[in-house]
């Protein structure tokens, strides 16, 4: 009861911290320096994945075994922009947005433990999951196309119009913005090999849904070509 208690607290600090560093590059792409607010959401945020991963650490058979296989979630965990700017350290833009980044991967993971919790059933699970990767992808996609490529690209006009390229490159139509950065570039490239590739995970589970009453169906029909007696 304690770790689902502890997860959802989780989910929500990672919802926050996503709001946060959203906010932070939406609306203050113009500045050197990120916020103070967003350096606090951040460690706070951060402390609660650390709670998270020691509860997980300590309720394990083998403590020892579960640090050595998910020490990379626990280094996800440290709030390195916080711990930079205690230290003095002067952080560029860009790599505020990639320390960012390395966090929100551990939010990401987090969604999905919850996922796994709360959906019992497999084929549902994949399903939520498929829908959560192209989301969060779709949304990370657009915010680091933004972050990139709004103060050169002149296509470009809000997060709106980046939000709807990640969405049209996700589904492989394509959008009329053309990325002139090589993240951007990189990021083209990335997104629809993303979506050809979740693709099949919808078709898995719509054909689950009809292969019991396709099975019923055919037991079915052998009875009736059984000959009568």
């Amino acid at each position: 009861m304690l770790l689902r208690i502890i997860n959802i607290l989780t989910l929500i600090a990672s919802s926050l911290l996503l709001a946060s560093l959203s906010a932070e590059i939406i609306y203050s792409a113009e500045l050197a320096q990120f916020s103070e607010v967003y350096s606090w959401a951040m460690f706070g945020v951060c402390m609660i994945f650390i709670i998270d991963f020691f509860a997980l650490m300590f309720s394990s058979e083998h403590p020892w075994r579960f640090l050595a296989r998910n020490s990379i979630v626990l280094l996800l965990s440290i709030p390195y922009h916080t711990i930079a700017l205690w230290m003095g350290v002067e952080v560029g833009h860009m790599w505020q947005v990639t320390m960012g980044a390395v966090v929100m991967f551990r939010a990401v993971m987090a969604l999905y433990i919850t996922l796994r919790w709360l959906i019992v059933r497999r084929t549902t699970r994949l399903l939520w999951a498929y829908i959560a990767t192209v989301v969060v992808c779709t949304y990370f996609a657009a915010l680091f196309f933004y972050e990139y490529e709004a103060p050169v690209n002149d296509s470009l006009h809000g997060f709106g119009d980046a939000l709807w390229w990640a969405c049209m490159n996700m589904t492989t139509v394509g959008a009329e913005i053309f990325p002139v950065t090589a993240v951007g570039r990189i990021i083209c490239v990335i997104l629809p090999i993303i979506g050809m590739a979740m693709f099949p995970i919808f078709t898995v589970y719509v054909t689950s849904l009809y292969s019991p009453k396709s099975s019923r169906g055919t037991t079915v029909a052998h009875d009736d070509d059984k000959p009568k007696i």
